[in-house]
């Protein structure tokens, strides 16, 4: 059985505020996993466990983890629940490969050589990854989200759109038009 990590600084009295919004957040389903369990340690330490069972009851390994999240608990406060700058995956496209990408989904498709007549997610990935100047590794879920940062919706006719710009009909020809206030009006799901 693995040793528990001897108490550097034990947790500090939880106010009653803060013990409510722990409890909320344990209890809430749409709060991030990583708070969830940060909550249960933090509540299953104040009940008095040991870091070693708070972190089984939060679903997690690391006792030392527990340490490290009750010196930052006791500094910080619930703030110490939210993820840091810095933590998590980097990323791997930066300004230049996502200008590429939407460059990519604004060309209209030649039918013969890419294969459609409309960009699907999937096909943007493909041509991308076969042009020479193209991202060779970019997925289908780094292609959807730069698209939807980027003001893009998929339509019902299968092709996406930029939102704020539209194509409108006057007797002089076709002529695009843009909403200057399209950014106040975004709804982000």
């Amino acid at each position: 059985m693995p040793m528990s990590r001897r108490r550097n600084e034990s947790l500090r009295p939880l106010s009653n505020d803060e013990r409510e919004k722990l409890q909320h957040l344990v209890r809430c389903g749409s709060e991030p996993a990583e708070q969830v369990a940060h909550a249960k340690a933090l509540l299953s330490v104040a009940e008095g466990s040991t870091y070693i069972e708070a972190a089984r009851r939060a679903g997690r390994r690391s006792n030392d983890a527990v340490s490290q999240l009750v010196t930052r608990f006791n500094r910080e406060g619930l703030g110490a629940l939210v993820r840091r700058a810095g933590q998590g995956c980097k990323a791997r496209y930066g300004p230049r490969e996502r200008q590429r990408i939407l460059a990519e989904v604004r060309r209209q498709p030649e039918p013969a050589a890419d294969g459609t007549v409309a960009w699907s997610v999937m096909t943007l990935r493909r041509v991308l990854r076969e042009v020479p100047d193209g991202l060779s590794q970019v997925s289908g879920y780094t292609i959807h989200t730069v698209l939807r940062e980027a003001g893009f919706r998929w339509l019902g006719n299968r092709s996406w759109c930029e939102t704020g710009h539209a194509v409108r009909r006057r007797k002089s020809g076709s002529v695009q038009v843009t909403d200057v206030d399209a950014e106040a009006k975004k709804k982000f799901d």
